[in-house]
């Protein structure tokens, strides 16, 4: 029977406190269009995207208006293209990227991921050349999103992989230095990574899903925040509890959408990703459900043991609400997409070095964070280091998403627009470490035991 206090509450949190389903995300995959002809594959892969996800956002729209839940994003993921590539050698990749654009265009969604490979192990034909075009592709496109695994739990870090995503980030941001080096927001290193997240530019089909699947990804820090703010008194205990409950419903919601969305297109519900991914918007930061926990200002002493509770909590909360929770799942710190983080990172009480602390406990990794346009790529390269060797000896994704501001210094801001929002540039410590960088290689996985 419908409760008309539930129905109240989830008004409230929609118009209110910035309640949303962040993405509806289509995974199509793409091993049935591989050709040693480029032109035959990209022809296949611009018919299978058209013809799976061609009601994609009409469905989403529609789902939309009749039960009043907005949906922000309407997205793709496809098999990693470099896999595509792998067929066709000596051919340039960027002509994939060219149909993924072509094909988003035709279909309206807002962006497409799966300009990836997986290279934690080593590279294999495809990858390398894939790998090298990823500058060229984000360049010439608009919605098309990029993503390389360097690492695993399993394998251990390929760090001549690690060496070359830091040139690769540094060329992207430079090759779109004329629109605020855009290029390099749509492009993540991942370790660990999942195959079935909605989120981008993370986002691809990985080789062990169906052939199309439906993911979704659900929002709501300023609900939380607002459940806090509103509970005044509780132990630590008790804030856990709450926020439980909260991610409880916020996930109810996001599997209502995604099996509505799989009923109405005849695809497979995939996961719902219970991530709270904040928006630039006031009153929807993840930031700011840790300052109503206690805290002065994000980055304070404190932040990450807040942050792994917030963490843990809506894990605990979305798992009950839902059989199929995949993706990252979790608590998102991307800066520039954080009005919180904006202003913590502006007034110096948060740091690169603290942001990577926190990774530790939190989904993802350092994302959406922007540094000095002049920051050598082996720094990036070491920052990458760092990050995966986190996710790697933690059992836990992680990634990163950095910016080179092109021409631009510490205290200066760029501004991307959108969910994307603003960041201001962020100090870097550029101790070089060149050295270990060029060393390449395999970094050795964590002792685990080896049973099959």
């Amino acid at each position: 029977m419908l409760n008309v206090g539930d129905i109240l509450e989830t008004i409230t949190m929609i118009e209110e406190e910035h309640l949303d389903i962040r993405t509806v995300t289509m995974g199509i995959s793409l091993l049935e269009c591989m050709d040693s002809d480029v032109d035959k594959a990209c022809e296949k892969i611009y018919d299978k995207i058209t013809r799976y996800a061609g009601e994609l956002v009409p469905v989403c729209e529609q789902i939309q208006k009749e039960y009043g839940i907005p949906i922000i994003h309407k997205r793709i993921s496809v098999t990693p293209v470099a896999m595509l590539a792998a067929a066709c050698q000596g051919a340039n990749p960027v002509k994939f990227a060219r149909t993924l654009e072509k094909a988003a265009n035709a279909v309206g969604v807002n962006f497409i991921g799966g300009y990836s490979a997986l290279v934690h192990k080593g590279f294999s034909a495809g990858d390398y050349a894939l790998i090298e075009s990823i500058p060229q592709a984000l360049a010439e496109t608009e919605h098309v999103c990029s993503s390389v695994n360097i690492g695993s739990t399993k394998t251990g870090l390929n760090m001549d992989a690690v060496a070359k995503m830091g040139r690769v980030i540094r060329s992207s941001a430079e090759a779109t230095a004329d629109r605020n080096c855009i290029g390099a927001a749509k492009l993540v290193v991942f370790c660990n990574a999942p195959e079935d997240n909605p989120f981008m530019a993370g986002a691809f089909h990985g080789p062990g899903e169906p052939d199309c699947v439906i993911n979704v990804g659900v929002s709501g820090p300023g609900v939380v925040r607002a459940a806090l703010a509103k509970s005044q008194g509780l132990d630590i205990t008790g804030v856990a509890d709450l926020v439980k409950r909260t991610a409880f419903k916020i996930t109810r919601m996001g599997q209502l959408v995604a099996k509505e969305a799989s009923k109405r297109l005849c695809v497979p519900f995939g996961i719902v990703d219970l991530s709270l991914a904040p928006t630039p918007a006031v009153g929807d930061s993840v930031a700011h459900i840790l300052e109503e926990m206690g805290l002065e200002q994000c980055g304070a002493c404190g932040t990450t043991a807040c942050l792994a509770l917030l963490n843990d909590a809506v894990k605990k909360g979305g798992v009950m609400a839902s059989s199929h929770v995949g993706g990252l799942s979790g608590a998102f710190i991307p800066v520039s997409e954080d009005a919180g983080m904006i202003d913590a990172a502006k007034s110096g009480t948060l740091t690169i070095e603290k942001l990577e602390a926190m990774t530790a406990v939190c989904s993802v990794g350092l994302d959406m964070i922007v540094i000095p346009g002049d920051t050598p790529a082996e720094v990036i390269s070491g920052i990458i280091a760092d990050e995966a060797a986190i996710g790697m000896v933690n059992f836990k994704t992680t990634a990163v998403r950095l910016i080179p501001a092109i021409g631009r210094q510490v205290g200066d801001e760029l501004n991307f627009g959108g969910l994307l929002g603003a960041g201001p540039v962020m100090r870097v410590n550029t101790a070089s470490p060149a050295k270990f960088i060029a060393r390449g290689g395999q970094l050795p996985a964590p002792m685990q035991a080896l049973k099959n």
